[in-house]
């Protein structure tokens, strides 16, 4: 099991996708998650994983984990704008560990 916490970029994003059902297949994932399930994850770079799904525009959520327990979402994207997402959490994590 993982505790999942979530920054307020990520709740932006996340609260920002208008389509309700994209939203609850991914808080479903999130769900899935919380319960030990990591499913399809990949590194990034800087202890930056991608947790991947394989539906619309190829949704994306950013996170870092800390310990075996903890993660935190960082945020989100589709397949389209991967590079800029990766980007951009990676400003926020060096911000987060200032």
């Amino acid at each position: 099991m993982y505790e999942i916490r979530k920054t307020e970029e990520f709740e932006s994003w996340l609260k920002g996708i208008r389509d309700s059902i994209t939203q609850k297949r991914l808080l479903a994932r999130l769900r899935k998650l919380s319960l030990g399930s990591l499913g399809d994850v990949s590194p990034i770079a800087n202890g930056i994983w991608e947790m991947r799904e394989h539906f619309g525009v190829g949704w994306r959520m950013y996170y870092i984990q800390y310990e075996k327990i903890f993660l935190l979402m960082l945020g989100g994207g589709s397949k389209a704008t991967q590079a800029s997402d990766i980007e951009r959490v990676k400003r926020l994590l060096k911000n987060l560990e200032k």
